[in-house]
């Protein structure tokens, strides 16, 4: 029932991103920082020195750092130690006691220490809004967006996403500013929160976004950054079976050049109203309609390359 002892994994980056649903914009008027449970009980479960708790920590000093400068209120989550069972109640029957009663576990580690700024918010299950007032403190702060950051991704970051969600609150999950007990639960917990309950986004790409550095494009990149082919520049033979295996969470080989799209794998219109969107900040004026009426990895990437007027050796074309 202890937590694992979690082996090193490389730190997810901007290439590893799943596509987003969503085209929410960070706003810094809008928006809080949850830093969540980096308390040293849960950060020992890593290996000291090594990826990601190298990434994790420094993405979060990062983050706090542009929040504190841009007025954005910073929350830290932190469960207690000693708990009762009553207390604990069934989180006692998945891990067991859980912080002990001591000075040091409970900690948050003394890189991310807390400041007269930061709110602290004592925090009791999976989700940082379950029997606190966390809904009630955004509130009253007049804020409706929450960047999550933190451990563990695929359970209380998570989680928290999901009923931040449901209450009206549009999530942000840094995908490299939080970390979890595998690679495999990682990158679950992004692809599930990409496609389902937020944005999710690099620290460099919310930082910029936050501060408007990157102009216009923001918000459209936060929509399309997860794309190896987005990427690289060239959309290939192989780069677009990939993005669309992808989408689908198939593997690239079992998808055929001439496979209906929809019919036979299950490819959502939401999903094609977001490729579709995607090819046209790239210059290929192609619509919804389009892509739905031939949904070829063929077609379309004869489509693309008409609109582009760029064919690339061996039947490929260029796109974003």
């Amino acid at each position: 029932m202890a937590l694992p002892a979690i082996m090193p994994y490389p730190m997810p980056t901007a290439s590893d991103l799943p596509a987003n649903r969503v085209n929410w914009t960070p706003d810094p008027k809008r928006a809080v920082l949850l830093i969540h449970d980096m308390q040293q009980y849960f950060v020992d479960a890593f290996t000291a020195g090594a990826s990601p708790v190298i990434e994790l920590q420094g993405n979060i000093r990062a983050l706090r750092s542009a929040c504190h400068e841009l007025g954005i209120p910073v929350v830290y989550s932190a469960q207690p130690g000693g708990q009762t069972p009553e207390q604990r109640g069934l989180l006692q029957d998945f891990w067991g006691p859980g912080i002990n009663d001591g000075p040091d576990q409970k900690q948050i580690v003394k890189e991310l220490l807390p400041d007269e700024r930061d709110l602290v918010l004592t925090k009791w299950r999976y989700s940082a809004f379950q029997k606190t007032d966390f809904r009630a403190r955004l509130t009253q702060l007049g804020r409706d967006q929450l960047i999550v950051c933190g451990i563990y991704a695929h359970i209380g970051c998570l989680m928290t996403a999901c009923e931040a969600f449901m209450q009206e609150v549009e999530p942000f999950f840094v995908a490299d500013a939080v970390a979890d007990f595998s690679l495999e639960k990682h990158r679950l917990s992004i692809t599930y929160a990409a496609e389902r309950c937020a944005v999710v986004m690099t620290t460099e790409r919310l930082i910029k976004s936050l501060r408007g550095e990157a102009g216009s494009e923001a918000a459209s990149e936060a929509a399309s950054e997860a794309a190896p082919a987005a990427e690289s520049g060239t959309l290939t033979k192989d780069g677009l079976r990939e993005l669309v295996a992808d989408l689908l969470q198939e593997a690239p080989a079992s998808l055929g050049e001439h496979d209906n799209l929809i019919t036979q794998w299950g490819l959502d219109s939401i999903r094609i109203m977001s490729l579709a969107e995607r090819w046209r900040r790239s210059g290929a004026e192609v619509t919804f309609v389009e892509l739905a009426e031939r949904p070829t990895l063929a077609d379309w990437r004869a489509l693309l390359s008409a609109r582009l007027g760029k064919a690339l050796p061996n039947g490929d074309y260029t796109t974003v």
